[in-house]
């Protein structure tokens, strides 16, 4: 071990800050401050505030920077184009996980590695569609790497979430639908049918609402909640934090449910105390897993975030070189962030 570096590979290697670009002198989504940052998406699991520049796709510029410190140095680049970044060329292509969200292909002295970031393999109307990028070295995630994770057709979620709002108005009760605040609530809100009563989003969601409107991305009216507000009509979009605290008790009666791929698990439900659950996640299934990898071509997988040794374990036996690739020290603590299943 060198300088602090625990695995070294040829375009990329982590050390104590992140997966980094040593002869273009910057990193990907480093968990700590640098001096530059590739930004896959405005997660802040991905982009964490304190670097000294940022570089990210111009649609999710304005994510970033509702995301980051007013002061924060951002620039930004189209879905395509390449900028070369100290003998590296680096490109953004999309990857169908939230508005901006980008895959970062580098090419050095002919060989190509991809950055997926998070990503998914649906059709989605609020974010670009997921591109598959050729190359010989592609690092994924692997968040819901397990066969077990096969996600419905969407339209029958967002049909299921429908039905579940009539019949708490037919009881007289509000529908609070939990989503993480970036990205699946956005999606959550131009997924359901507006026509069936007014929806009102917790401020936190109305925020980001905002920015996905000022990019082209055409979302229902939202309202952010009033006092005078008649809720049991009403679907209140919220992120997960705020169930069970004092928020909540001014909508009276209520129906509570979340939106994640995570209420794929038996008992999640139960544990967070919900009525419903409905599986709808902003990352790839199994099958996209597997369809988004051989899509690449890559001689070579390293396998991120998730279930990483299974996917290993599979690839292997399919004759694959992969590898499970480590993003975060042992026993580092977690940043405040806000996973996006």
């Amino acid at each position: 071990m060198e300088d602090g570096v625990i695995f070294l590979i040829p375009l990329l290697q982590v050390n104590a800050n992140g997966l980094f670009c040593e002869r273009g002198d910057f990193y990907v989504d480093p968990w700590r401050a640098v001096k530059r940052a590739l930004i896959t998406h405005a997660h802040s699991d991905h982009a964490r505030w304190g670097s000294e520049n940022y570089l990210t796709s111009r649609q999710g510029e304005g994510l970033l920077r509702a995301r980051l410190s007013a002061g924060a140095s951002i620039e930004s680049m189209e879905y395509g184009e390449t900028r070369r970044i100290g003998g590296v060329s680096a490109t953004f292509f999309p990857a169908g996980h939230v508005l901006g969200s980008a895959q970062i292909r580098l090419e050095f002295g002919g060989e190509v590695w991809v950055v997926s970031g998070d990503y998914k393999t649906t059709a989605d109307k609020t974010c670009a569609s997921f591109e598959p990028v050729r190359c010989h070295t592609f690092i994924t995630e692997s968040t819901f790497g397990l066969p077990i994770y096969r996600w419905a057709p969407q339209a029958e979620i967002f049909a299921e979430i429908d039905e579940w709002w009539r019949g708490n108005q037919l009881a007289g009760q509000a529908s609070v639908l939990f989503a993480y605040s970036l990205g699946k609530a956005q999606r959550l809100i131009a997924g359901v049918d507006a026509t069936i009563g007014p929806i009102y989003c917790h401020g936190a969601v109305e925020k980001l609402n905002e920015v996905y409107r000022e990019n082209g991305i055409a979302l229902p009216e939202t309202v952010h909640g009033s006092p005078e507000a008649e809720w049991s009509r009403a679907l209140i979009v919220a992120p997960p934090s705020v169930n069970g605290t004092p928020w909540m008790r001014k909508f009276g009666a209520v129906s509570t449910a979340f939106a994640s791929g995570w209420m794929r698990l038996r008992g999640a439900r139960r544990r967070e105390s919900l009525d419903r659950g409905f599986v709808l996640s902003d990352h790839a299934d199994w099958p996209g897993l597997l369809g988004a990898i051989d899509a690449t071509g890559a001689e070579r997988v390293l396998v991120t975030h998730g279930y990483r040794a299974q996917l290993v374990r599979w690839l292997t036996e399919q004759g694959r070189d992969a590898q499970s690739l480590e993003t975060r020290f042992e026993g580092e603590s977690a940043v405040e962030q806000e996973p996006a299943a």
